[in-house]
């Protein structure tokens, strides 16, 4: 059987689509192989509940399946992204729970960026407003983030007497904008605006407020019709190779681009090339 000619996805339990997954806690579309997520909150600036959190990381588990989803956009509605977790859905009710109660939470909102982590289509969150506590968690952990002018992002767990280490915020954060950047952040709790947020290297890039959600749809649709079989071994060694040093990066990279050699994409360029053509990607 020759995995890479597709034939993989049709094993039992390798395959599900998730085009017209109907979500319960949050809006979701998809047009041209990109999902888009919207927190749908606005009255409230986007928070999260105990629904909201296990929804999302349900369906971001279950994308390692969806062959007919290739990235992902997330985003707000309205004009903010997320205020964190809701101050009476979330925060009340835990401040009644005991330690196993909280563990399970606290490991909970861990398993959601552990599933954005290892999905294999890239995510790219569309920032505006307010991108706070868990919020601010879930750009962090995206892989690309488009921001705007108005963007505050703030990791406020220390103005609500918590710790920053929340959901992974002290490994990826550094990652992204470096160890002091990420230690005035978390101790502070201070909002990041988007100037100070592109400049550190946390948004890619900044847009007008009312075209940031198309933007990240095109760069979104434009990974969607490239290499993505390409794309997901990208991810899987950014993430994998925090752990390695440089030679087994080297070497655990040797191996991933021969894997990639043998896809039909990669045939696919070589021919578009000679010929003079724009490659045609299939995934595969």
């Amino acid at each position: 059987m020759n995995y890479l000619n597709g034939n993989a996805s049709d094993l039992p339990g390798n395959h599900q689509t998730l085009t017209n997954y109907q979500a319960t806690h949050f809006a979701y579309q998809v047009k041209d192989k990109v999902a888009t997520i919207t927190l749908n909150r606005p009255e409230r600036k986007n928070p999260l509940t105990f629904d909201s959190y296990a929804e999302l990381r349900d369906l971001f588990r279950n994308m390692c399946y969806a062959d007919d989803i290739k990235a992902i956009v997330i985003t707000g509605a309205g004009e903010n992204f997320c205020s964190g977790g809701d101050v009476h859905e979330i925060i009340g009710p835990l401040t009644q729970l005991d330690m196993p109660g909280l563990l399970r939470f606290t490991q909970m909102t861990g398993d959601l960026v552990k599933a954005m982590r290892a999905c294999p289509q890239p995510i790219i969150a569309a920032v505006d407003g307010i991108c706070a506590g868990a919020g601010a968690i879930i750009a962090m952990a995206s892989d690309i983030r488009i921001g705007t002018s108005r963007s505050k992002t703030a990791f406020l767990f220390a103005r609500v007497g918590l710790a920053g280490c929340d959901m992974g915020a002290c490994a990826i954060l550094p990652r992204i904008i470096g160890q002091g950047r990420t230690s005035d952040l978390l101790y502070s709790g201070r909002s990041m605006s988007g100037e100070e947020g592109e400049r550190w290297g946390f948004f890619n890039q900044l847009i007008e407020p009312d075209q940031v959600i198309s933007a990240a749809q095109i760069y979104a649709s434009n990974l969607a019709n490239g290499p993505t079989f390409a794309h997901a071994m990208t991810k899987k060694m950014l993430h994998e190779e925090w752990d390695m040093s440089v030679d087994q990066a080297i070497d655990a990279e040797a191996k991933a681009q021969a894997i990639c050699m043998m896809t039909n994409d990669f045939h696919r360029a070589y021919h578009a090339f000679v010929n003079k053509e724009k490659p045609k990607f299939e995934g595969n």
